[in-house]
């Protein structure tokens, strides 16, 4: 009988077999999304988002390992440094809310904005390599309704009158004030991300956006990836202080 011998690992594969696929999904919303705006506009529709605003900027932000790949690789030394404190705010955040709302609520007053939002300009200094929740959040309502805290402010009369004026605003889903179809248009940008993690590395990693992107910084972490390890990827995020069931998922 022949001696038994150890199969090889599969080499690991460029972090452009993953980035590709995800660029030209955002290209193509960029075109989708345009054409829409436009037509939208066209009827009398309104979108309130624009240079300078940045009230959803200190929102929490889901992410694909695809698109963080992205952004990690446009970040200077010193923004690298700047979401890598991000990330750990969010973890000790997730670490101890006690429920969504709390998590939310605490990310958008206590962690605040991002580090890529240039507090003078109101620009985001990597726009080229926003991820995708950043791409499709629109407003069809002035910017201050995006403002953390506005809701709770209202009265409940205000509250009533904001539920009836969303419900009659075209665009919307009907329940909150952002434009539904520009998001529902992104779809195929996770989509994108899904299949080609689970082409390269016969798994999906998704989470929190400050810490995959300092995750994909991380060469053990991503040479286990690569190699579809998600133990291993998930045991050097632990050793980072960046592993949590909120933040990170492996699968």
């Amino acid at each position: 009988m022949a001696p038994l011998t150890r199969r090889a690992s599969p080499p690991p594969s460029s972090p452009t077999a993953v980035t590709a696929p995800v660029q030209q999904a955002y290209a193509r919303y960029g075109r989708q999304a345009g054409q829409w705006t436009a037509q939208y506009l066209a009827k009398g529709g309104e979108v309130f988002c624009g240079a300078g605003c940045y009230f959803c900027c200190d929102m929490p932000i889901r992410v694909s390992l695809a698109e963080a790949l992205i952004t990690a690789q446009a970040l200077t030394p010193e923004q690298a440094r700047a979401f890598e404190k991000h990330a750990r705010a969010v973890g000790q955040n997730a670490r101890t809310a006690r429920d969504e709302d709390e998590f939310v609520q605490r990310h958008r007053i206590e962690i605040s904005f991002c580090p890529l939002l240039d507090r003078e300009t109101g620009a985001c200094s990597q726009y080229d390599a926003r991820p995708t929740r950043c791409r499709d959040t629109f407003s069809a309502f002035p910017a201050h309704f995006c403002a953390c805290g506005t809701w709770e402010n209202m009265t409940r009369r205000e509250q009533a009158e904001y539920r009836r004026e969303v419900a009659r605003t075209p665009g919307t889903d009907g329940e909150v004030h952002f434009i539904a179809p520009l998001e529902h248009l992104s779809e195929p940008v996770w989509a994108a991300a899904s299949k080609a993690m689970r082409k390269a590395w016969g798994l999906e990693v998704w989470g929190d956006f400050w810490t995959l992107t300092t995750l994909a910084r991380d060469p053990q972490f991503m040479a286990k990836v690569q190699a579809g390890d998600g133990r291993g990827a998930w045991s050097q995020a632990k050793s980072r202080g960046l592993a949590h069931a909120v933040t990170l998922e492996i699968g």
